[in-house]
């Protein structure tokens, strides 16, 4: 797969949103699986997690078949049994989660990177050397709102500056991203490397 060109919809973003995000500011929590509590557990299928993120807005996180899904802030029960947004081969998640913070200092979004294990097309075996980085930026779900859900992509190898790129996306993009409506898209550079997402979202 070659590198695809930069999708439409940032260049609108880099145009009209450069104000608007630059007025964002980042915070950041650890992903501690040893801090978080167990909600869910169905034996050799899955298991959930409530993780501490910033003050009012938790963090939770499923496991099922080595791939992970992540929703954040005030999700409702829906969601947090029922959405599992990830990629379709075997994933995890870094530990390290940044929060885009709005001028009021509520989060408008997270930005996590995933590694993302892609099986050698001869051997099958999933390798270092193969292995993709995906910065995922989702929604964050306000008090009342309920939902959260994944807006977007960065391949964190293919773009040099893909931070920003992710910031951006956070900023311009996430806060009016409607979870199961819009769909979220790989923005900048997309290489070889970069996972494909699975999505499954309560209707």
């Amino acid at each position: 797969m070659g590198l695809r060109p930069f999708h439409l919809l940032f260049f609108c973003l880099a145009a009209t949103g450069a104000r608007d995000a630059s007025a964002n500011d980042s915070s950041y929590t650890d992903l501690d699986y040893k801090a978080c509590e167990t909600l869910s557990v169905e034996e050799d299928i899955s298991i959930t997690f409530k993780c501490p993120g910033l003050p009012g807005y938790p963090v939770y996180a499923s496991e099922g078949d080595l791939r992970f899904s992540t929703l954040f802030g005030q999700a409702d029960k829906r969601y947090i049994d029922e959405a599992f947004e990830t990629f379709g081969h075997f994933n995890r998640t870094a530990n390290k989660i940044e929060w885009r913070l709005g001028r009021n200092g509520k989060p408008v979004a997270t930005i996590l990177r995933w590694f993302v294990d892609n099986p050698d097309p001869d051997t099958g075996m999933t390798s270092d050397a193969l292995r993709g980085q995906v910065l995922v930026v989702s929604t964050v779900a306000q008090p009342g709102a309920g939902k959260s859900c994944i807006a977007g992509y960065v391949d964190a190898l293919a773009n040099v500056n893909p931070n920003s790129l992710a910031r951006s996306i956070a900023d311009g993009i996430a806060p009016g991203f409607t979870c199961g409506v819009d769909e979220p898209v790989y923005h900048g550079l997309r290489g070889p490397k970069a996972g494909e997402p699975s999505r499954h979202l309560p209707e």
